[in-house]
């Protein structure tokens, strides 16, 4: 049986794999990109509005809208699995959206800083809620043999939009202005999601019950506290997956905050910026077309551990060098390696827990992961007033290498044999 072939209930009319479901799969595919996209207006000119239009001068602060933007969506992850097995996947997709509308136009029209960082609170909500919930419905589509696919593609989406979006915002304000026209994309992807949401997007709860009825593991009875423990500790693969994925995000934030100001500092304009931006979540987001079906054939754990160390060296040469070539092939080595360890972490995550607790543990995982993103801002931010720039890159870099070596010594492979 090829990974996309369907597992039908006949009665419910309701199938498990890609092949019988690409209608729903493409279309959350089309929708994550929307979502991904709401976070791509903000990788190249949000720090650049704040040195340069509110003459911010410490880091720290200008990092502080990815800080509060990382805590906020790190505990709508958390409460995001447990509102999706209770309120349905749709609706909670939906009221995502909801707390997304208003961001451009709080950015647009901020008449100061704080603005900024409040509309970065409604930012990680609208992330945390519908990100996680494209790739809830997704794994919940296509069953356990091609979740390594179906996080792939989702990704691929989410970071691509990203990345596509930095370049244009960055090509947008070399033109136009920091604000307001760059971040006129927000709207029309706030909008578009938000429709498409409420008027096509089904719920895949029957998928869950089908794949329950088919598994043949034991369906236990747990509750939330048990499975964040679990995920967050006590299980060594969901261990290994939560701390990779939370040192993943803090070199995510770092490099949201860090890089635009590091680049600008040696005299690059914010065309070329948008494009250093650009790559790094480009080649991660394409990439993961790859990097996620082969963590269905070769496994996660070496993919995982190869992707943080090629992070690392990523970090490591744009820290060390000053010339755009050596950091365009560090923006390269960051996509390549978080696009081996993305799709590889969720997949993992999702192979380690029982599908009546898998969108809880996810959303644990995915607290610990963008939790990352704030703390990753919060100490590059210190770091980088207290030593400078370089030395802030460097250190996360070193923690990234770490996180690496970590998985290799806890994380063992699983087989969709076991699921």
């Amino acid at each position: 049986m090829s990974t996309t072939d369907p597992v039908r209930s006949p009665a419910a009319g309701i199938a498990l794999g890609l092949s019988a479901n690409w209608r729903q799969f493409a279309l959350l595919v089309l929708i994550n990109a929307f979502v991904g996209g709401m976070v791509g207006i903000e990788r190249t000119v949000v720090p650049l509005i704040g040195t340069e239009e509110f003459h911010l001068s410490s880091t720290t602060f200008v990092v502080s809208f990815i800080v509060s933007f990382g805590i906020v969506k790190a505990f709508a992850n958390l409460v995001s699995g447990q509102l999706a097995d209770v309120w349905g996947r749709k609706r909670v997709l939906i009221l995502g959206w909801m707390f997304g509308l208003p961001v451009p136009f709080m950015i647009m029209w901020a008449p100061s800083w704080n603005w900024v960082i409040a509309a970065n609170v409604l930012l990680g909500i609208n992330q945390g809620l519908a990100w996680s919930m494209t790739v809830i419905m997704k794994v919940d589509l296509v069953g356990p043999k091609s979740r390594g696919l179906a996080v792939g593609l989702n990704e691929f989406a989410g970071y691509l939009a990203v990345g596509v979006t930095a370049f244009l915002t960055g090509y947008i304000a070399a033109n136009y202005g920091l604000r307001p026209a760059p971040i006129y994309l927000g709207v029309g992807y706030a909008i578009f999601g938000a429709l498409l949401s409420i008027f096509l997007v089904r719920d895949t709860r029957d998928h869950v019950r089908l794949e329950i009825g088919n598994t043949a593991r034991p369906s236990p009875t747990i509750g939330f506290w048990e499975i964040f423990t679990l995920t967050s500790l006590r299980d060594r693969n969901l261990f290994a997956a939560s701390q990779a994925g939370l040192v993943n995000n803090l070199n995510d934030g770092m490099s949201w905050g860090i890089f635009p100001l590091f680049f600008q500092s040696f005299g690059l304009g914010v065309e070329r910026i948008g494009i250093l931006k650009a790559v790094y979540p480009a080649t991660w987001g394409i990439l993961q077309i790859a990097t996620g079906p082969l963590s269905d054939r070769w496994g996660r754990k070496g993919l995982i551990v190869a992707g943080m160390w090629v992070q690392a060296a990523g970090l490591f040469l744009t820290a060390l060098t000053r010339q755009f070539e050596y950091w365009l092939i560090g923006s390269l080595l960051l996509g390549i390696g978080t696009a081996m360890v993305y799709p590889s972490l969720i997949a993992a995550v999702s192979d380690a827990s029982h599908p009546t607790w898998r969108a809880r543990s996810l959303s644990v995982y995915r607290f610990w992961r963008d939790l990352g993103y704030a703390i990753g801002a919060l100490s590059a931010g210190i770091i980088a007033d207290v030593l400078g720039f370089a030395w802030a890159i460097g250190i996360v870099a070193a923690l990234t290498f770490l996180s690496g070596v970590v998985v290799a010594v806890f994380m063992r492979e699983h087989s969709a044999q076991q699921s």
